[in-house]
Parts: C-alpha cells; sequence; structure tokens
C-alpha cells in the first residue's frame, strides 16, 4: 500500500498532540477529551500521508474525502477535545480573558458569520480557480487544508459550546445552522454533479489509465462532498441534541432545588405557578392578569 510523507503537516500533529498531552496530565482532564483530540490529530495524518494523499492529484473523488475529513471529521473531533479550555486553564493569559467575550469576537462568532465560515471554503474552492491551482502547488494546497480545519474548527467550537465562547445562543440556532448547511452542501453537490469539469487538462494528464473516468470521478466526488458531507455531520447532530436533552434536564433540576428552597423558607409563591417567578420566563406573564 503506497503511503507518502507530508513534513509539515506530521511536525504540525506531532506539535499539538505533545503540547495537548503535556497539558492534559498536569490536571484532572477527562480522558474522553484527550482521545476525541488525538484521533483529530490522526485523522490529518490519514489525509495527508495515507493512500488518500499518493492519490489526491490523480482522482477528483479522493480530494473530496480529504475536503470532507479536514471540514467536518478532524475539526469535530478536536473541538470534542475542548482544547481552548484547556489552553486557559494551563496558561495565563489576561488579554484573552479580557477579549475573549468582547464585541469584536461576539461579533465574528454571531451565527450568520459562522454559517459563512464554515460553507465559504467549500464555495470558493470549487467555484474559482482555486482548485486548479491547489493541484499545482503544494503551498497553496497546504494553507487551503489549513483554512479547512480552521472554519470547521469555529463552527464546532460555537455550536457544541464544549470550550468558553464569545456568546451563547439558543440550541435550536445551532440546529438551523446545520439545516443551512445541509442545503449548501446539496447545492454545492449538484453544481459538481452536472456542472462542467473542474480542472480537465489536469486530470487528462495524470489519468492512471485505470479506475473512473474523469466524468464518473468528478460525478463520485461531488457525491461524497453531497452526501458525505451530511453523513460526516450526523455525529455533531446527536451531541448537539445530546447537549440540549442534558441542558434542560440540569435547568430543570436547578428550579426544582430552589422551589424545595423557597418552600423550606416559606418564601414560595402564594401563586402556585412556577415559571411567573422563573427569571427566564417572568418577563413573558409581566401584564397579564
Amino acid at each position: 500500500m503506497p503511503l507518502t510523507f507530508d513534513a509539515p503537516a506530521v511536525l504540525g500533529v506531532l506539535l499539538a498532540g505533545t503540547l495537548y498531552v503535556r497539558a492534559a496530565r498536569r490536571r484532572a482532564w477527562p480522558p474522553g477529551r484527550t482521545t476525541a483530540f488525538l484521533a483529530g490529530l490522526v485523522t490529518i495524518l490519514v489525509v495527508t500521508c495515507s493512500p488518500l494523499a499518493v492519490y489526491d492529484t490523480t482522482f477528483f473523488w479522493v480530494r473530496a474525502v480529504q475536503t470532507v475529513t479536514l471540514l467536518m471529521i478532524t475539526p469535530l473531533l478536536l473541538a470534542l477535545g475542548a482544547p481552548i479550555r484547556l489552553l486557559l486553564d494551563t496558561v495565563e493569559a489576561p488579554w484573552l480573558h479580557r477579549h475573549g467575550r468582547g464585541p469584536l469576537a461576539r461579533a465574528l462568532t454571531f451565527p450568520p458569520v459562522v454559517t459563512a465560515v464554515l460553507v465559504a471554503p467549500l464555495l470558493v474552492l470549487y467555484l474559482t480557480p482555486l482548485y486548479d491551482l491547489t493541484l499545482r502547488s503544494a503551498v497553496a494546497d497546504g494553507l487551503v487544508r489549513l483554512v479547512l480545519v480552521l472554519a470547521g474548527f469555529t463552527y464546532f467550537w460555537t455550536r457544541l459550546g464544549l470550550d468558553p465562547t464569545p456568546r451563547e445562543d439558543p440550541h435550536l440556532v445551532s440546529v438551523w445552522i446545520a439545516f443551512a448547511e445541509v442545503i449548501f452542501d446539496g447545492a454545492l453537490g449538484l453544481v459538481l454533479w452536472l456542472g462542467p469539469l473542474l480542472a480537465p487538462a489536469h486530470y487528462a494528464a495524470a489519468h492512471p489509465g485505470r479506475g473512473p473516468d474523469p466524468r464518473t470521478d468528478q460525478i463520485i466526488g461531488a457525491g461524497v462532498l453531497w452526501i458525505g458531507g451530511d453523513v460526516a455531520g450526523l455525529p455533531f447532530v446527536v451531541a448537539l441534541f445530546v447537549r440540549w436533552a442534558r441542558d434542560d434536564e440540569r435547568r430543570a433540576k436547578q428550579i426544582d432545588a430552589r422551589l424545595d428552597e423557597e418552600a423550606a423558607s416559606g418564601a414560595a409563591s402564594t401563586s402556585g405557578l412556577w415559571w411567573e417567578t422563573d427569571p427566564a420566563l417572568s418577563d413573558r406573564f409581566k401584564g397579564r392578569g
């Protein structure tokens, strides 16, 4: 089985993994988070050093698999590792604490902005001459891969909520963003499926004489980007609903505990309607009688 070696990717993975593990050992860090983060780093090695990397300039569908992995799978695993929380617990960074929830950070993590950050890299990559450039330039290819990982991480970081974030949006917002991402995946898949061939001269020259022809190759790749992207996002949707249920359960326990304390102290509301005294809901009932 042919393999290759991507020195910048390997060095980056080793550095990130070493720093993360050393920081995790200094405190009681959940092993599951460490496992998720390291698994995310392993997916980078799979993309850059496995047979996927050997044939990524030969077949369009191989490159599509790499793109889905770097945009959806790698960042999700990295975000599940909660690296920002670990960084804040390990390093004294007053400036980060000071500006982390500032107006600029809140604006950059506004839901429509986050949605654009997730979908724009794919649109720019496949609907502009950038794709052909990545096939000819290792530097451009490496930068695009880095952008894909950063864009995906920004999305999952703000949506999962395991790390501190500048804003706290309702869980339903994350569901709508995921739905918008599905629509954009489908639109891009249709364009690549029915549209003209990308980099036809390159793939005609690079075709090894076996495997799918360029048109079939691009159709397969379009399906990978469309269906594969949606399938890769399913674990996130599951994690999102699990977190949603846990937050609701925790909130219900907090309300029950407060009501028990009020009942024990004789300060419970005489109306008997708990939602009228709940801080998050009481404003809705003002003026009603």
